[in-house]
């Protein structure tokens, strides 16, 4: 059973920066964000395989960037430019190697003056 931990949202201004966080256990392969802002549906934000292949949504490309790190079985999301509409509870999302889907319980990052 994959679990994971995610940390690092809070309050941040406008064209701030934060650095999101998420620490899994078991046997990984995926790994990435998405978010869900209010009234919307949870939606793509990026994605890392293992061997480092990334996918972003288009809305933060350029702005966010995607790491990991295969041996803590970890993934992070450096979030720099933030903008209001990048407020959004954020989630952990893993696919382990035996296909199954997990999520974090997410975390909110607010962009607000």
């Amino acid at each position: 059973q994959v679990q994971l931990v995610e940390s690092g949202g809070g309050l941040v201004q406008p064209g701030g920066s934060l650095r999101l966080s998420c620490v899994g256990s078991g046997s990984i392969s995926l790994m990435g964000w998405y978010r869900q802002a209010p009234g919307n549906q949870r939606e793509l934000v990026a994605t890392m395989t293992t061997g480092g292949s990334t996918n972003y949504a288009g809305a933060v490309k350029g702005r966010f960037t995607i790491s990991r790190d295969n041996a803590k079985n970890s993934v992070y999301l450096q979030m720099s430019s933030l903008k209001p509409d990048d407020t959004a509870v954020y989630y952990c999302y893993a696919v382990a190697r035996n296909l199954r889907q997990y999520w974090g319980q997410g975390t909110q990052v607010t962009v607000d003056s």
